[in-house]
Order: structure tokens, then C-alpha cells, then sequence
């Protein structure tokens, strides 16, 4: 039976990370319309802001696989992931809008992004090991 100690679950944390960063960026440049009708109004550049943010989830998605650059890469897509959040508290005001996409889901999306923040900071961050003697200190 496979081992589910913190490291099984750290690198399962990160693997749904890069799967949801890869498959989003990627997502970011196949329906860039669909993304930019989801920024608020008065933010300004919305296509360029959905193929910046497209291209820094792949980075991300990226640099999580690479472990010297694992944890930046961590702290990166926890920044990139609170500043989408005016468009999902826009997408949720704005129900009318988005009629394809059940109200409920669109509330949903404001702790499950909580639950994320959280899954990147665990899958990101180096493992904590700690030596026998360093425990008896």
C-alpha cells in the first residue's frame, strides 16, 4: 500500500495545482473572450489582462514542477489567485450576466478559492524535516 505520510499528500496538493493552473492558463488563451467578460468594467485592459494572467498561470503551473523554483512559484500563484478576486466577486454580484453558470456555483467560488489558497501554500512550501537530534533539543 503506497505511503499518505505529508509528502504523498504535499505532492498530490501540487499536482492538482499544476493541473489546475496548467489546464486554466491554457484555458486563458482558447477562450480569452469569455475570460475578459468576467473582469469588472472598471478595470481596464481585460483581453490583456486574461493573456497576462493565462501566461503567469502556466508559469506558475511551471515552476511548481521545477523544485528550486517551487516555492516563488507557490507565492506567485497565491498572489495571481487573490487578485482575480474582484472577478469572481463581479461574477457572483452579476448572476444576469454569467446565465450559463448556476448562482450557487458562482457563490462557490469565493471559499473554494480559500480552499485553493491553501492547497498552494501546502503543495508549494518545502516539507518540514526534522532529525532525531534536533528533536531532543
Amino acid at each position: 500500500m503506497p505511503s499518505t505520510g505529508p509528502g504523498f499528500w504535499r505532492t498530490a496538493a501540487m499536482v492538482v495545482v499544476v493541473l489546475w493552473f496548467g489546464i486554466g492558463g491554457v484555458a486563458h488563451f482558447v477562450a480569452a473572450d469569455l475570460f475578459a467578460s468576467t473582469i469588472p468594467p472598471f478595470l481596464p485592459w481585460a483581453l490583456q489582462a486574461v493573456y497576462i494572467t493565462g501566461a503567469l498561470e502556466l508559469l506558475g503551473a511551471v515552476g511548481l514542477m521545477w523544485p528550486p523554483s517551487r516555492r516563488a512559484a507557490g507565492w506567485g500563484l497565491i498572489a495571481l489567485t487573490v487578485c482575480v478576486t474582484p472577478a469572481n466577486i463581479y461574477m457572483w454580484l452579476h448572476p444576469e450576466l454569467f446565465p450559463r453558470i448556476p448562482p450557487a456555483a458562482l457563490l462557490w467560488r469565493l471559499p473554494l478559492q480559500v480552499v485553493l489558497l491553501a492547497v498552494i501554500a501546502f503543495g508549494s512550501q518545502p516539507s518540514q524535516r526534522v532529525s532525531v537530534s534536533e528533536r531532543r533539543s
